[in-house]
């Protein structure tokens, strides 16, 4: 399994949002560590269009082959189109993919490790979390 964070450089309310300093580091470390110490993913992936994202992404352990395009850095691209550029760009034989937002400090391995094993117990086509 593979997880892919999205992360573009682009934000007008909040600039450099992905990279603010929330509680003493960078919001987009939080789900750098929380999927790195799941042990879910043989891969963790930042899909980016911003080198001082993509240095602070490296730096809590993520990894960053390639720049995302202008065209899926805009405030129209979504990320189902951005998720599918970083599989194709990857080119892996990953069966399953999970998209984990920069934006999600609350997120935590367990979390990870239970979405995963339900995941794959139920043989689910996908998964995503809500909350009432």
């Amino acid at each position: 399994m593979i997880c892919i964070i999205p992360a573009r450089g682009g934000s007008k309310r909040i600039p450099g949002k992905n990279i603010k300093d929330f509680l003493g580091k960078p919001l987009i470390a939080y789900s750098i560590e929380a999927a790195l110490n799941s042990k879910v993913f043989s891969e963790v992936i930042v899909s980016t269009d911003d080198e001082m994202i993509a240095n602070v992404a490296r730096e809590f352990g993520a990894s960053v082959p390639f720049f995302r395009d202008a065209s899926l850095s805009d405030d129209y691209a979504t990320s189902p189109d951005v998720i599918k550029d970083a599989i194709w760009r990857v080119n892996s034989g990953f069966s399953d993919v999970c998209c984990l937002y920069a934006t999600a400090p609350l997120i935590t391995a367990e979390i990870l490790k239970e979405a995963a094993g339900e995941f794959k117990k139920q043989e689910c086509k996908f998964l995503f979390s809500a909350t009432a």
